[in-house]
């Protein structure tokens, strides 16, 4: 399953390179992420079919509300989770990233599982072994930070506790 799973992943990064994606899947995403949470008993996003995917939970860097962002996260190799702040290229940092910013304590869901995290910035010195990590699961990810004219927020998210089942 893995190998096949390799291989689609190699063959769809290339779609998600095109403007035509970036344009449509800042939308589309979310709405098929949605409708596939409910399909999946809450256990697995649409992306989840491709790369390791999470749900994180965290609190409106102005609203006070709480926010959900599905997202891609790549394994640090040490228990914690990396997330790339690309909002498909967009010139302007997603919500969520100001959300950690601002409120560091979050919360995951990883395949049915809650954890509370906390959020790291990775700052420069770590930021390119973190990109050779994220494009390692899929290539060319960083080129959203080159296309967006920005630099994009990466975050490790370091679990505290695990909050049960979902």
């Amino acid at each position: 399953m893995l190998g096949i799973r390799q291989a689609v992943r190699h063959a769809v990064a290339p779609l998600t390179q095109t403007a035509a994606f970036r344009r449509v899947g800042r939308r589309l995403m979310p709405v098929l992420e949605s409708g596939f949470r409910v399909l999946s008993g809450g256990r697995m996003p649409i992306s989840g079919l491709l790369v390791p995917s999470l749900r994180l939970r965290t609190v409106g860097a102005k609203s006070g509300q709480v926010r959900d962002a599905e997202l891609m996260y790549t394994p640090d190799g040490s228990g914690c989770a990396l997330v790339a702040g690309t909002n498909f290229a967009g010139a302007r940092h997603p919500a969520w990233t100001s959300n950690l910013l601002a409120h560091p304590d979050a919360e995951i869901v990883v395949r049915g599982r809650r954890l509370a995290v906390v959020a790291e910035l990775i700052e420069a010195a770590d930021r390119e072994a973190a990109w050779r990590r994220i494009e390692a699961q899929w290539p060319n990810y960083r080129s959203y930070e080159r296309e967006s004219g920005r630099t994009v927020r990466l975050f490790r998210l370091r679990p505290v506790r695990e909050l049960g089942r979902i």
